[in-house]
C-alpha cells in the first residue's frame, strides 16, 4: 500500500514538471508566474507539486524495411499467444529486464506486451524513443500518457505509428554527466510516454563523461526527461527498477535530475532532492547522502548558477542556488544551445 501511494505521488510530481517545462517550474519556485500565450494562460504557485495494423500481404511485407532491416524479421509474432515479441534487432534499442514478462520492453517486469497495447522501450544513452502517439500534443495524464513505444495490434503485429522515424533518435546533446566519484553512478530515466517508472538506464563510469537524453519541443507532448540519481556503486540493474526501503536507490534515491530544450535553444537542467526520500515511511529521511551534485556550464552562457547540492555544507532537502540557500531544487538555463554538465 505504501508503494502504491508513493508511486501515485511521484508520478504526479514528475508529470507536473514534464507538462509545464522545467523553465516555468523554476520560475514558479520563487514567485507566482502568469504565462500568456496565444493558446492558454497558466499560473504556477511557489513549489506547486500539484499542479501499427500492417496489411496482411506477405509479398509487400517482405520488401518493406525499417532502418535497413526487413519487416519480416523485425515484426515476428511471439510464440506465446497474445503478446508481441521484443524488438531485439531494432537499431539503438536497449532491453530492460528480459527475465520478466516485459521481455525487454520498458515496462514493469510483471507486464507483458499484449495485443492491442502500446509497449515502450529504452534507447541507448543520449537517445530518445521515436515511437509514440503523436496525436497527443499536451500532457493529460492517464490514459494518453501510456501511449508510447511500438503498437502491438490485435493480430500480434508490431506497428510503428510515427512512420519513417525509426526507433530511437539523438537528443539535443546539451547536458552530460561528469562522474568525479570513485565508483559508477546510475542515472535512471523515467518512461514517458509510458508508466513513468525509472527503467531507462544510463551508466556513468568513474572518471568518465556521458551525455544524457535531452528532448526538444519535437518530443512527445513537449515533455522533459527526468532521471533518478543513484548513489555511487549501484548498478543500473539494481538502480533502474522500482525498489524498496531496504536500500536508498531506485525510487528511493536521494536525488533527481531533469532536462529539456525550448524552441529558442535554451536547455533547462535541473537537480533536486527526491521528495520520496523524505516520506514518513522512508528510513533515509534523516540521513545525508555520501555524494553531491552540481551543475556547471561548459560554454559559459548560463543563468541560474550556482546550482549545487553538497551534503558537506547543505542540510537535507536543501540546495545552494543564485540567491543562496534554497529548498528542494535548482535549475540552470544554458542559452543558445550551449551545454551544461552535472
Amino acid at each position: 500500500m505504501i508503494k502504491k501511494y508513493v508511486l501515485i505521488f511521484f508520478i504526479s510530481l514528475f508529470s507536473i514538471i514534464a507538462s509545464i517545462g522545467l523553465n516555468d517550474f523554476t520560475i514558479g519556485k520563487r514567485k507566482n508566474k502568469t504565462t500568456n500565450s496565444s493558446s492558454s494562460t497558466n499560473v504556477y504557485a511557489a513549489n506547486d507539486y500539484e499542479h501499427l495494423k500492417v496489411n496482411d500481404k506477405a509479398d509487400i511485407k517482405s520488401k518493406m524495411t525499417i532502418e535497413g532491416k526487413a519487416l519480416s524479421h523485425l515484426f515476428r509474432r511471439s510464440s506465446s499467444s497474445g503478446t508481441c515479441a521484443f524488438i531485439s534487432n531494432a537499431a539503438n534499442v536497449v532491453a530492460v529486464d528480459e527475465s520478466g514478462l516485459n521481455k525487454g520492453y520498458a515496462m514493469h517486469s510483471d507486464q507483458a506486451c499484449t495485443y492491442d497495447s502500446w509497449c515502450p522501450y529504452a534507447c541507448k544513452p543520449g537517445m530518445l524513443m521515436a515511437q509514440y502517439d503523436s496525436s497527443v500534443t499536451s500532457y493529460q495524464g492517464y490514459p494518453s500518457s501510456m501511449r508510447g513505444g511500438i503498437y502491438c495490434d490485435s493480430n500480434g503485429e508490431i506497428q510503428l505509428k510515427n512512420s519513417g522515424k525509426g526507433y530511437c533518435y539523438e537528443g539535443k546533446g546539451t547536458l552530460s554527466v561528469d562522474n568525479q566519484l570513485s565508483s559508477n553512478v546510475a542515472f535512471c530515466q523515467t518512461v514517458l510516454p509510458g508508466n513513468e517508472e525509472m527503467l531507462i538506464p544510463t551508466n556513468v563510469d568513474s572518471g568518465s563523461t556521458q551525455v544524457l537524453a535531452v528532448p526538444g519541443t519535437e518530443y512527445w507532448a513537449e515533455t522533459a526527461a527526468h532521471y533518478y540519481v543513484n548513489p555511487p556503486g549501484v548498478s543500473t540493474t539494481d538502480g533502474c527498477v522500482w525498489g524498496s526501503t531496504s536500500h536508498p536507490w531506485g525510487n528511493w534515491s536521494p536525488y533527481v535530475a531533469g532536462a529539456n530544450m525550448d524552441a529558442s535553444g535554451n536547455t533547462f537542467a535541473k537537480i533536486g532532492w527526491n521528495p520520496v526520500y523524505f516520506e514518513d515511511s522512508s528510513p533515509f529521511k534523516n540521513t545525508k547522502p555520501s555524494f553531491g551534485l552540481k551543475i556547471t556550464c561548459s560554454d559559459g552562457d548560463c543563468e541560474g548558477l550556482p546550482c549545487i547540492i553538497d551534503p558537506a555544507s547543505n542540510d537535507i532537502n536543501e540546495v545552494t542556488g543564485p540567491d543562496g540557500t534554497e529548498s528542494n531544487f535548482c535549475v540552470v538555463t544554458a542559452k543558445n544551445k550551449n551545454k551544461a554538465v552535472i
